[in-house]
C-alpha cells in the first residue's frame, strides 16, 4: 500500500503549492503532466522549511527546524516519511538524481535566516541567492531535462540566473515585511531606512541583467516545461516593471502585486506566443 501513501503524500504537495502561491500553481500547470507533481513535490519541501524560519515566531524556530532537518535526512536515506511533504520530495529527489549537495545548500540558507539579519557584503548576498534560490532553480531543472546531463549543463547558468532574478524580485517587493517583521536586511550597501531612488534603480539594473540571461536559457528548455517557465519569467518582469514605476518611498511601505485580471491577460499572452512557437 506504499503506492497509496505516495499519492496522498502527492496531493499533499499540490495543497501546499496551491495555498501557498497562486501564481505559482498557476505557472505548474502549464507544464506537462509528466513532469508537474515533481515540481510540485521540490515547492512543498522549500515552502515548509521557509516556513520554520519566516512564520513560527511563537514557537522554537531552531528545534523546529533540527527536527525538520533530521526527518530529511531520513527520508532521503531510507526513502521514505511519515511526513508527507518529505515523502514527496525524496521520491522526487531519488527519482532524479536530484544532487545533495543541491539540498545542503538550500537548508544552509535556510539555517542562515534563524540567526543572520543583515547581509553586508556582495559575497554573502550572492552565496544565500545561491542557496536559497539558485538551487532551487537547479532542482527543477534536474527534472525538467530528466536525466539529460548534458542540457542540465548547457541551461545550468541560466536556470540559476532565473533562481537569482526571481529572489530578488521577492526581495524588493517584501522590503517592509523582510525589514520591519523580520528585521532583515538582504541587499549590501543599501540603507533601507532611506531607500533612494537611485538605490532602488541600481537594484532592479541588476535584475533585468539577471532575467536578460535567464531568458537565453528559457528558449532552449525542454517543450514540456517551456510554457510554464516562461509564464512564471512574465509574471515576475511584469511585478520588476510595477516596483520600476513605484517610488522608493512607497516600496518600503506596501507590497506590490499584479491584480488577477492581469494576470489572466498574461496567461493569455504567453500561450498565444508560445502555440505561434514565438519563444
Amino acid at each position: 500500500m506504499k503506492a497509496l501513501f505516495d499519492t496522498v503524500s502527492f496531493a499533499c504537495s499540490v495543497k501546499v503549492t496551491k495555498a501557498y502561491s497562486t501564481s505559482f500553481s498557476s505557472a505548474v500547470k502549464m507544464l506537462a503532466p509528466s513532469i508537474r507533481q515533481d515540481i510540485y513535490n521540490i515547492y512543498g519541501f522549500v515552502r515548509f522549511a521557509d516556513e520554520i524560519v519566516d512564520s513560527f515566531h511563537a514557537y522554537n524556530k531552531e528545534i523546529l527546524f533540527e527536527k525538520f532537518e533530521k526527518e530529511l535526512d531520513d527520508a532521503l536515506k531510507y526513502k521514505i516519511s511519515l511526513n508527507p511533504i518529505l515523502n514527496s520530495f525524496q521520491h522526487t529527489v531519488h527519482k532524479h538524481k536530484i544532487k545533495q549537495e543541491l539540498i545542503d545548500s538550500f537548508m544552509k540558507s535556510m539555517k542562515l535566516d534563524l540567526v543572520k539579519q543583515e547581509y553586508k557584503t556582495t559575497e554573502e548576498y550572492n552565496e544565500y541567492i545561491y542557496g536559497s534560490a539558485d538551487v532551487v532553480g537547479l532542482m527543477c531543472l534536474m527534472v525538467f531535462v530528466n536525466g539529460d546531463e548534458k542540457k542540465y549543463n548547457e541551461l545550468k547558468d541560466s536556470a540559476m540566473r532565473l533562481g537569482s532574478a526571481f529572489q530578488k524580485v521577492n526581495f524588493l517587493r517584501d522590503l517592509k515585511a523582510d525589514f520591519e517583521d523580520l528585521n532583515r536586511t538582504y541587499f549590501p550597501n543599501t540603507d533601507l531606512t532611506k531607500l533612494t531612488e537611485s538605490s532602488k534603480n541600481e537594484i532592479i539594473e541588476d535584475i533585468e541583467a539577471d532575467f536578460k540571461a535567464a531568458y537565453e536559457g528559457i528558449i532552449r528548455l525542454p517543450i514540456e516545461a517551456k510554457f510554464g517557465v516562461y509564464t512564471a519569467y512574465r509574471y515576475y518582469r511584469r511585478l520588476l516593471t510595477k516596483l520600476k514605476a513605484t517610488p522608493s518611498t512607497e516600496i518600503k511601505n506596501t507590497r506590490i502585486r499584479v491584480p488577477d485580471y492581469q494576470k489572466a491577460e498574461l496567461l493569455a499572452r504567453c500561450y498565444v506566443k508560445y502555440r505561434l512557437n514565438l519563444l
